[in-house]
């Protein structure tokens, strides 16, 4: 089964080199984090900028109030810039009251959704209760930080997948590592979020590992005689 590749970041001109030059990118996603990293501070200008550009695919913006009169009314605001955009609204608030409430309203009002931070079985379940049958909107199952408690993430996925499927569409979130994106292929995502580094490891797939193992030697060789290191 083929999985949609959504390029995970913030930096402007990273976003507009991987729209113009890849064309294995079907899709952009953004959070507060990655636009804090990225030095973005005027939100509004940055949604312009980016949907100047980026018309074509889907992209993702977040909400960042933490109130659901404030999550509505953003949500609102952000979906008007342009009609590629799905609103990323978390699937709970700061205080852990979940947002489905506010999922319902937007979905009354037509705005395409990416319902992010899902982790559990209960949240999955109680979309499935509030989501029509639209894949216009993504469910983020957030598997690289399901990994990172000693938890295997298929079993998120696959329950999303189980019982969502007909509903949304299951997006692979948080990716650790390029060997997530064979998982999450294998496992029948429709989505995964990777970043620019990774995409360009995808490249590596098949690659002979004898001869990429000579290069890794060759790789320190360099380095160690580059920075003049001695014994």
């Amino acid at each position: 089964m083929s999985i949609k590749i959504f390029a995970d970041g913030s930096d402007k001109k990273e976003i507009f080199d991987l729209y113009t030059n890849n064309r294995n990118i079907a899709g952009f996603t953004t959070n507060p984090s990655l636009m804090k990293k990225a030095g973005v501070y005027d939100y509004k200008k940055f949604i312009k900028e980016i949907t100047s550009i980026v018309k074509e695919l889907p992209i993702s913006f977040e909400v960042i109030a933490d109130d659901f009169e404030g999550m509505i009314s953003q949500a609102k605001l952000i979906s008007s810039f342009s009609p590629n955009i799905n609103v990323k609204i978390p699937i709970m608030n700061t205080k852990g009251e979940p947002t489905y409430d506010v999922i319902t309203e937007l979905i009354k009002c037509d705005i395409k959704l990416n319902i992010t931070a899902v982790f559990t079985h209960e949240q999955i379940d109680n979309l499935r209760k509030i989501l029509p049958n639209n894949t216009s909107n993504i469910v983020s199952i957030f598997a690289g930080r399901i990994s990172d408690t000693g938890r295997d993430p298929l079993v998120a996925i696959d329950y999303a997948l189980a019982r969502l499927r007909e509903q949304c569409e299951i997006l692979w979130a948080s990716t650790r590592h390029v060997y997530n994106y064979y998982e999450a292929k294998k496992a029948g995502c429709h989505i995964i979020t990777m970043l620019s580094d990774q995409i360009k490891k995808l490249s590596l797939e098949n690659k002979d590992l004898e001869e990429y193992s000579r290069e890794t030697v060759q790789m320190f060789y360099d380095d160690a005689i580059n920075s003049g290191l001695s014994l």
